[in-house]
């Protein structure tokens, strides 16, 4: 016999959990947030730009933080609009953080139920087409009024209860900025994944504005998601030597390392041929000083772990 399925009304009341992407301590906020909500809320630790709230409970409280969320962002724009020029108000954007195996239903065929979704809440749904970085999930970005996106994530949270996950999902890590910190024009740059990016001082403000067109541009195709880089500071070139037996592993296999390092750097990079009695090899960098400094520092640190994983032979 069937076991009978107790449903409450519109699938609600059913312990759920959606994770949401964020930008910096708001601690104190949370605190207050899971007073209020009932809702367990936890922040992915480590000292990453970005962190993961976790929001667990039945639905109901699910849906309280939701709103106490919004109306905390909505707040937030309308305090920092106080001191800006601009008169209209921008919308409130929420960032959910869902398994791509999930991600087809809240589509639906041909994008009939994100369809639905967009016209009877009001508020902007995007899934976003790649993964996020090392993870088996996407981010879907919510916006609107704060009444939108409660409405909004309330239908997501049904999606999601009638077609869980299928199979394993690996949850999204945000990276913590400990990464390599490169100093360029006066500016500071973090490695992240192949691409430079301004240093975190200046990088939640771009990283805000480079959310909405993500994927990020490697340095040099500057687009106005950095509005601090200059279209194109004169090029200059810059010259190394690198020994005979070294240059194997800047090349790589049929030349795949240094069409990394041109790619992630964004100069041209050119290999003189080896010199009759020379046993050093020149290579020219050419590009602005940022591409430049990038491009010395890929070709360093390519040395480095060649040299230091030599040592051990």
């Amino acid at each position: 016999m069937e076991p009978t399925k107790v449903q409450s009304e519109g699938g609600l009341n059913v312990t759920l959990t959606i994770r949401l992407l964020m930008h910096g301590k708001k601690g104190e906020t949370v605190k207050k947030m899971r007073e209020e909500s009932g809702a367990r809320i936890n922040i992915s630790e480590g000292n990453c730009p970005e962190r993961i709230v976790t929001i667990t409970g039945p639905t109901d409280t699910i849906f309280k933080a939701f709103a106490m969320i919004a109306y905390k962002f909505e707040e937030d724009i309308i305090n920092s609009m106080s001191n800006s020029p601009a008169t209209s108000k921008p919308p409130v954007t929420l960032r959910l953080v869902v398994p791509a195996s999930q991600c087809g239903s809240l589509i639906g065929k041909g994008g009939s139920k994100i369809k639905e979704m967009r016209e009877s809440t009001g508020a902007q749904v995007q899934v976003a087409g790649d993964m996020l970085p090392n993870s088996t999930e996407r981010a879907v970005t919510i916006s609107g009024t704060p009444e939108a996106i409660i409405q909004c994530v309330r239908q997501i949270c049904v999606v999601m209860l009638e077609s869980p996950p299928k199979g394993a999902t690996i949850p999204y890590r945000p990276k913590p900025t400990s990464t390599p910190v490169i100093f360029s024009g006066g500016q500071a740059y973090t490695i992240q994944g192949q691409y430079a990016i301004p240093h975190p001082d200046q990088l939640t403000k771009l990283h805000q504005l480079a959310m909405q067109q993500t994927p990020f541009t490697p340095l040099g195709q500057t687009t106005p998601a950095f509005p601090g880089l200059d279209a194109s500071p004169p090029a200059s070139t810059h010259e190394l030597t690198i020994p005979n037996d070294l240059i194997g592993c800047i090349i790589g296999r049929q030349g795949t390392k240094i069409n990394e390092i041109r790619q992630m750097s964004g100069a041209q990079i050119k290999i003189a041929n080896a010199m009759e009695g020379s046993s050093e090899r020149q290579i020219t960098i050419t590009g602005t000083p940022a591409n430049i400094s990038l491009a010395q520092y890929l070709i360093n640190a390519r040395l480095t772990s060649e040299v230091t994983g030599m040592g051990t032979l």
